[in-house]
């Protein structure tokens, strides 16, 4: 579980680079069940984009539990 949350900052950083932290948060909050379907989907990239912290979010994206800790997290990460 530790290690799932190791990448959450790196997409934290990320979002907020591109400026869609808040879209993100109230996507997911609002997805519920489909986040599995989103996760699904980052599981068929996987073979044309080698990246460990994509793995990383669809397995979080998986459970429902280890979600609603990243959304809290994105919240927390936001930009004063």
């Amino acid at each position: 579980m530790q290690a799932l949350r190791a990448d959450w900052s790196y997409w934290a950083d990320l979002l907020r680079q591109w400026g869609l932290q808040d879209l993100a948060v109230r996507l997911l909050e609002a997805a519920g069940p489909l986040t599995v379907l989103g996760a699904q989907a980052l599981y068929f990239l996987q073979p044309f984009v080698q990246n460990d912290a994509l793995h990383a979010l669809a397995q979080t994206l998986e459970d429902d539990q280890e979600m609603r800790a990243f959304v809290a997290f994105l919240q927390r990460e936001r930009a004063p």
